[in-house]
């Protein structure tokens, strides 16, 4: 029986190294998505000012205003073909939650945790090049303002290293290709 109980121990603290060394794999894997989003220099966003989330470096807040409609977003963002038409890239979008996702031509892939039609999208989201089972999540929420929508992204889990490349980024790759795309 003592034999039994040494066994179960040595098994749960051998579960025990694995998750903690788990866990630094896993928070490591983080530091390599800077150059996905390239170095361009941050450029003027509309932010809400103070923001709790742009004050970590690890998460960031934007809110975008657009011309179309939350519905119209929500698909946009969620079609292959729509998406690809906005970027420019190849995009393979299963627009079911639950669904995968390979956007930008690969550069970006994830699951779609959440979705509720017209107004919210969330996104367990990672760069191809972290290791693999590494992901932030990137929050939606399109309100309905005037005739068309504002966008609230939130994205979350992301090295601090990243900040400035992400808050460039969004703007360059989602925002300023998605007003066009609806002009």
């Amino acid at each position: 029986m003592s034999e039994r109980k040494n066994s179960f121990a040595a098994a749960n603290t051998s579960t025990r190294r694995q998750m903690i060394a788990g866990c630094g794999i896993a928070f490591g894997g983080l530091a390599a998505v800077s150059a996905i989003w390239g170095k361009t220099q941050p450029q003027a966003m509309k932010e809400a000012p103070g923001a709790a989330a742009n004050q970590s470096r690890t998460s960031l807040h934007q809110e975008v205003a657009f011309t179309a409609s939350p519905q119209r977003i929500y698909e946009v963002l969620l079609s292959s073909k729509q998406f690809a038409a906005v970027t420019g890239l190849p995009a393979d979008i299963d627009p079911k939650a639950g669904g995968a996702f390979s956007t930008f031509g690969g550069l970006i892939v994830g699951r779609n945790v959440e979705l509720i039609p017209g107004q919210r999208i969330v996104q367990a989201w990672r760069p191809a090049n972290w290791n693999p089972g590494v992901y932030s999540i990137v929050k939606f929420e399109l309100k309905p303002q005037g005739s068309g929508a504002v966008v609230v992204l939130d994205h979350t889990g992301f090295p601090e290293s990243d900040f400035d490349g992400l808050t460039s980024g969004w703007p360059e790759r989602y925002w300023e290709p998605l007003k066009k795309y609806f002009a």
